[in-house]
């Protein structure tokens, strides 16, 4: 069930996302007086749900079954579909091939503008509902649980993040906030009694992806909220408010640890030591078959202080720009890994993208990711590779430096190895999620 979920957030998210996009080509053609000869939701191979011929513009307007994104077909354009009969009769005058080399490059763009506009958008009425959580990494008492990559130049479990280069007490709910401790030159950081300054290698990032593991997690302490009736957990002694600091005699720092040592005691009786008001207690509870005491836990706004900041609707579209701005910095600052070998290892595809929406739906959530996936679909799309818009867009700003466009058998042939490209690109891709999921 968790997977369906995922799954049916992912199309609806690309649905969406490949709409606009193509809604941008679109709009820009229609705006420049090209002739748009198609516009689907959705692939159509064999047949239509749905379609509709407008007598005035003479566009098909068209509903697909396979629900993998949509197209926009432009009259006089070589493009991914490989249509080259129309290019052998005298360009007519609406036609793509017709207009201007700028013309052309607007609606070349169209796609990445309107996918750009509309994370924009989106991160702006996500402030505007439901604001920005801010919890300043000074107040994690519990401070980070950290990887061996990130315990190897000095971090220590249990840190607590004072300051981030000159950034002093980061919010650790921004979804940059990992990666700020990743591209720092220093981190000072409260360590018991005393404070540390760690100084954070140029190559971390290298380091993470060959070590491929993270940089490191907030500690979460477990902490019983409610002892529902029938659980595993009942009789046990277990009370509300107990943090549990020890599984069998070993010790857990938070959450993630306590999980996987009641994993590893799945069915059987196991000795706790609890945290109280009064000190240290001792007791026995039951584990069931999953690993779970059936308990449930104290929610992170009910732990660390978290402030959240409100918008109105002047002050949301500010908020909306600078996340949009950021998310875009920093995904085209990470592409520079994927040349890697560290890094190419890391890429995924739609098992990937799949991941990154939680297995039960919430509308922040997923309008959130919608957004970063926005943005990731409109600078895979800028960049300069055939078959991408970025391609063309390149091909027409060269023909406007040498004066002349590039025929158009230059043009299939680029678009063909483009698409052969893309193709093993994609293959790679998801070959990385199929080895993960099945032989790692």
């Amino acid at each position: 069930m968790d997977i369906a979920i995922r799954i049916l957030q992912l199309l609806l998210s690309l649905s969406i996302l490949v709409f606009i996009h193509e809604l941008g080509h679109y709009s820009m053609a229609r705006f420049f007086g090209a002739r748009v000869e198609k516009f689907y939701l959705f692939f159509n191979p064999w047949f239509s749900l749905a379609k509709w011929t407008s007598k005035r513009s003479g566009t098909t307007y068209g509903l697909g079954w396979l629900p993998l994104g949509g197209y926009c077909k432009i009259a006089g354009m070589i493009d991914e579909s490989m249509d080259t009969e129309s290019m052998a009769s005298e360009p007519k005058p609406d036609e793509f091939r017709s207009k201007s080399a700028f013309a052309r490059l607007m609606i070349m763009a169209g796609g990445v503008i309107f996918n750009v506009i509309l994370a924009f958008i989106i991160y702006a009425a996500i402030s505007l509902t439901w604001g920005t959580k801010v919890l300043h990494s000074d107040k994690v008492s519990a401070g980070m649980e950290f990887s061996a990559t990130a315990e190897a130049v000095g971090f220590v479990d249990g840190d607590v993040i004072l300051r981030v280069d000159d950034t002093e007490a980061p919010n650790v709910l921004d979804s940059r906030f990992l990666s700020s401790l990743v591209k720092a030159r220093e981190v000072e950081v409260r360590r018991g009694t005393e404070t540390k300054v760690i100084a954070v290698p140029e190559d971390m990032m290298r380091r993470i992806l060959k070590a491929e593991e993270g940089f490191g997690s907030l500690r979460m302490p477990f902490i019983i909220d409610e002892l529902p009736a029938g659980s595993p957990a009942e009789g046990s002694g277990l009370q509300v408010g107990d943090r549990v600091v020890a599984v069998a005699g070993q010790s857990t720092g938070d959450l993630s640890q306590v999980i996987a040592a009641l994993h590893e005691h799945k069915g059987q009786e196991v000795r706790l030591t609890v945290e109280r008001p009064d000190g240290l207690h001792e007791l026995s509870a039951k584990v069931d078959t999953e690993g779970r005491l059936g308990i449930q836990l104290r929610p992170i706004e009910a732990i660390y202080p978290i402030e959240t900041v409100h918008y109105n609707v002047l002050s949301a579209i500010p908020a909306g720009f600078d996340r949009a701005t950021q998310a875009i910095s920093s995904y085209v600052g990470g592409l520079k890994y994927i040349f890697t070998k560290e890094g190419a290892k890391q890429m995924g595809g739609l098992g990937t993208m799949g991941k990154l929406f939680p297995s039960s739906f919430d509308w922040q959530s997923f309008w959130s990711i919608t957004a970063f996936l926005s943005i990731i679909l409109a600078v895979m799309n800028i960049l300069p590779i055939p078959a991408l818009d970025g391609g063309h867009i390149l091909f027409i700003i060269i023909e406007m430096i040498r004066r002349k466009p590039l025929s158009d058998k230059a043009m299939t042939s680029i678009q063909t190895v483009g698409l052969v490209l893309l193709m093993l690109l994609m293959l790679y891709a998801n070959g990385n999620d199929v080895y993960r999921a099945f032989f790692k």
